[in-house]
């Protein structure tokens, strides 16, 4: 038996403001490791005059369902996020979205839309990765220890990865307010959770799936991110067969926060372009 529809949008938290016409599109978000739905609140409400706007939190994240989180088995892996995600739209009924994702989020709907390409219209990848760790031939920006550092570091003291980790991530140090905002939605997050969700999305590899989007996409990135560096961005965009990169002279790994006028521009040009 499949979970009654409300359930299924219970268990993620999701939202749902804009547009209600019958022909109005929908746009959707999702967020990436440490976040939840409320990091889109300086874009999300710009597309609310034309789209119908859906915003999600991972499960696990944010005010999602906790209880539903299953390590050992779906969430073991980002296709389980990407079924969570597919069951949003199923139960929306929604076909032909425009989506946007998140760094890790993006990646999760990318592993979506291959599964389910009538759902999706369009993609929007912010400061997306689809490996971290560097390979022959490939750079993702951390070296495996790298990783097993920054693992341990959560394992041992989440509390204080999370204020060390945050500034890096959002790279943005004059900014004080950008990074407690994200110091403290790392703080909310269920450290059990968030550590387990860190293993999974930093130890994935879904470069194989990028061959398979045909979908129009866009890939937003910041000229300076040390957690998804720019060699990132244009592996992705050589690996799409329908896509072009948007380079913005901006740090950090989250420019929806810390430029959201200049993402928002290079949002409307890509949606507005035939």
């Amino acid at each position: 038996m499949h979970p009654p529809l409300t359930s299924i949008l219970e268990r993620s938290n999701v939202t749902v403001s804009g547009a209600t016409g019958a022909h109005a599109q929908t746009i959707v978000f999702l967020h990436g490791l440490g976040g939840n739905q409320h990091d889109w609140h300086l874009v999300a409400p710009a597309f609310e005059d034309r789209y119908r706007v859906v915003l999600i939190d991972l499960v696990g994240a944010g005010q999602s369902d906790q209880a539903a989180y299953r390590p050992a088995t779906t969430h073991s892996t980002l296709a389980g996020h990407a079924t969570d995600l597919l069951g949003v739209l199923r139960a929306l009924a929604l076909h032909e979205v425009v989506f946007v994702g998140h760094s890790v989020g993006a990646m999760i709907g990318v592993l979506a839309a291959v599964r389910e390409p009538q759902r999706f219209a369009k993609m929007v990848l912010i400061s997306p990765s689809p490996r971290f760790i560097n390979e022959a031939g490939y750079v993702g920006g951390f070296e495996q220890k790298d990783i097993n550092e920054l693992l341990a570091a959560m394992e041992s003291d989440y509390y204080g990865w999370s204020q060390g980790f945050a500034p890096v991530m959002m790279g943005q140090q004059d900014r004080p307010e950008l990074v407690l905002e994200l110091t403290n939605s790392f703080l909310r997050t269920n450290p059990e959770i968030a550590r387990h969700f860190a293993r999974v999305t930093f130890c994935s590899d879904t470069r194989t799936e990028l061959g398979f989007l045909t979908i129009p996409t866009l890939i937003v990135q910041s000229a300076h991110d040390v957690i998804a560096p720019l060699a990132v961005g244009h592996y992705i965009n050589e690996q799409l067969a329908d896509s072009r990169l948007v380079v913005m002279e901006t740090n950090g790994h989250c420019p929806h926060l810390s430029a959201p006028q200049e993402t928002l521009s290079a949002l409307d040009s890509f949606l507005t372009r035939e």
